[in-house]
């Protein structure tokens, strides 16, 4: 992509946050495993930009065994110690414990027989919902279906999933398309959002 395209402004210029912006916000995602990952990132932001978490996602993907949710549910005192003391990611015992407690919540979808994708993606009626905004202020921190996917949430168990933790997540994983009318990137997220099954 050109370096002097209008991107959504608020990646800056860091080659991370560009990257993450060109090729991963908006793009829509199917796998339950990944949007487990991504709705547990996304609370640990609650408080700090998301810059700061995309820098240690990778930490996060070791420290936390790659997401995997049967793991992380047996994680014991010892491991939850060694999370804190562990600098490659946010040493912050709610955040580490809303991990654990996510995961608890996410296995309880494959006990009931339930698709945690299906579920999610329910919220938006099965497919991105493709917005026009011509700047930055025409985006909401909020939406109706955040709040009602955060509610839904909450009551399966998870915690740091307030709406506008939700709508971030949303936006993130393509549910919607926020992709400004004039950003290069849109195109390319829209073939990904007609094409799109799950």
């Amino acid at each position: 992509m050109n370096d002097t395209a209008q991107r959504c402004s608020w990646c800056g210029n860091d080659p991370l946050y560009v990257h993450y912006h060109d090729h991963v916000w908006g793009r829509p995602v199917a796998d339950g495993q990944e949007l487990f990952e991504k709705l547990c990132l996304d609370g640990q932001q609650a408080g700090l930009s998301w810059i700061t978490i995309l820098r240690k996602q990778e930490s996060y993907r070791t420290a936390f065994d790659h997401f995997d949710a049967e793991k992380i549910v047996r994680y014991d005192d010892a491991k939850i110690e060694a999370l804190l003391q562990d600098p490659g990611i946010i040493r912050n015992r709610l955040k580490v414990n809303s991990i654990i407690r996510n995961a608890r919540g996410y296995l309880e979808f494959a006990e009931r027989g339930e698709s945690f994708s299906e579920f999610i993606w329910s919220f938006v009626g099965g497919r991105p919902i493709i917005n026009e905004r011509g700047s930055l202020a025409d985006v909401p921190a909020v939406t109706p279906e955040a709040e009602a996917l955060s509610r839904a949430l909450k009551k399966r168990g998870f915690n740091f999933v307030g709406p506008t933790i939700c709508y971030a997540f949303m936006q993130a994983v393509g549910m919607v398309n926020d992709h400004l009318l004039n950003c290069p990137a849109r195109s390319a997220s829209l073939k990904d959002a007609q094409t799109f099954q799950l």
